[in-house]
């Protein structure tokens, strides 16, 4: 049971954490910023 604990943990705050987000209205800044990033990668940007 306690090896269960802490991965359980760990993803039960990561997805409140993206809806958190989400509900607050931060996925288009995070894909401009994802966008970016790729075409830095790239050489485009």
């Amino acid at each position: 049971m306690r090896r269960r604990t802490m991965p359980l943990l760990l993803l039960a705050a990561g997805t409140g954490l993206i809806a958190l987000g989400a509900g607050l209205g931060q996925t288009d800044a995070v894909m401009a910023k994802a966008i970016r990033i790729c075409l830095e990668c790239v050489g485009i940007g």
